[in-house]
């Protein structure tokens, strides 16, 4: 499979620049992955294809405010740092990108804030874009979370093209997220609202949580054609007993196992044993899923629709078979669905 197949022309217009007013009335397009056929609806009537035992698997990821603004000592030159995860509690070791990096140097110090209340030294270059920081802050690691999280800026992708606002803490994030460490919001999570939930609920469907911290790996630029030479990022997962019990118990029965979102997929995919049944999980997982792929798990996708060359697509295509899925976006284009994080959804049965 080769990273060309994965091209189409995608008009600014439609990238979605705000979520739907409610989270659960953003457009749906349903598309059968053994005839082709396609269903436009609202999120919401997703009700109507599922039934009681049915499960759901949600990523409980949180996403936390990873951009920083600051200036770098002695010049004053604006640079901005991208958190990616913390290395060293203790230390306040910080894994970070920064931009432009060309001038960054180790021993440089970083200052944050109007006040430059907060205040970083560049400790190594990891990469060619990479740095570790070490910030320096005499108060608690309350305090400093605090600070640091009060200073950093909700991280919408770049192709989101207006400034952040405030809102978007709340709105680039599932209404179930929990535990912190994502810098990529688990995009097809947001269109579940509590009503919608509850409604589930009463139908009869179980949910099951793991956690994925989605980092910027995915919107890393693919730079070869043969797509086996392409390297994942490593990203942290954790599957708890609990979410196993509720997956494999559907999965013997064999009843409906929806995976809400590529993250999930990829999580239950990397943690699946030879018997077909996933298995508890702390660690990382740097899979690449692109077709063709057979799934062992889930037999239903929620997704939304992504950029061209992702790996995003290239998964819900190794899922939803290549022809389909793509015949699929080019109807997505011309009847105006929005695409990307705070676009409309796809439900692939």
């Amino acid at each position: 499979m080769k990273l060309s197949k994965f091209k189409f022309n995608l008009p600014e217009e439609q990238i979605a620049l705000y979520p739907a007013h409610n989270r659960d009335e953003a457009r749906l397009l349903v598309l059968n992955r053994k005839t082709g056929e396609i269903e436009h609806k609202i999120f919401k009537e997703i009700l109507q294809y599922f039934d009681d035992k049915d499960v759901f698997i949600f990523n409980d990821t949180k996403v936390f405010p990873a951009r920083l603004y600051g200036i770098k000592e002695k010049n004053g030159a604006k640079i901005e740092v991208f958190l990616l995860r913390e290395l060293n509690h203790e230390l306040k070791f910080w894994d970070v990108l920064v931009d432009p990096a060309r001038k960054i140097r180790i021993g440089n110090k970083l200052y944050f804030g109007e006040d430059e209340s907060l205040v970083a030294e560049v400790i190594d270059n990891t990469t060619s874009r990479g740095r570790t920081l070490r910030f320096l802050y005499e108060g608690s690691y309350e305090e400093f979370r605090e600070t640091l999280y009060k200073l950093g800026e909700t991280p919408l992708p770049k192709f989101i093209n207006r400034p952040v606002e405030p809102e978007d803490a709340e709105r680039y994030q599932t209404i179930f997220a929990k535990n912190e460490g994502a810098v990529v919001a688990p995009t097809a999570g947001m269109h579940f609202s509590r009503e919608l939930m509850k409604r589930l609920e009463i139908k009869g469907c179980d949910f099951a949580f793991l956690t994925l911290h989605a980092g910027l790996g995915n919107f890393r630029e693919i730079d070869v054609e043969d797509l086996t030479k392409h390297k994942m990022d490593s990203e942290e997962m954790y599957i708890t007993e609990e979410c196993t019990k509720i997956v494999n118990r559907a999965h013997e029965a064999r009843q409906h196992i929806c995976a809400v979102g590529t993250t999930v997929l990829r999580a239950v995919e990397s943690s699946v044993g030879t018997d077909g049944l996933i298995k508890p999980s702390e660690g990382w997982t740097n899979k690449f899923i692109f077709p063709p792929y057979n799934f062992t798990v889930a037999d239903r996708l929620v997704t939304n629709f992504h950029m061209p060359y992702s790996t995003f697509l290239m998964m819900v295509c190794a899922f939803g078979e290549y022809d389909y899925v793509m015949n699929a976006y080019d109807v997505a284009l011309k009847e105006g669905y929005k695409f990307g994080p705070y676009g409309d959804a796809m439900l692939i049965l």
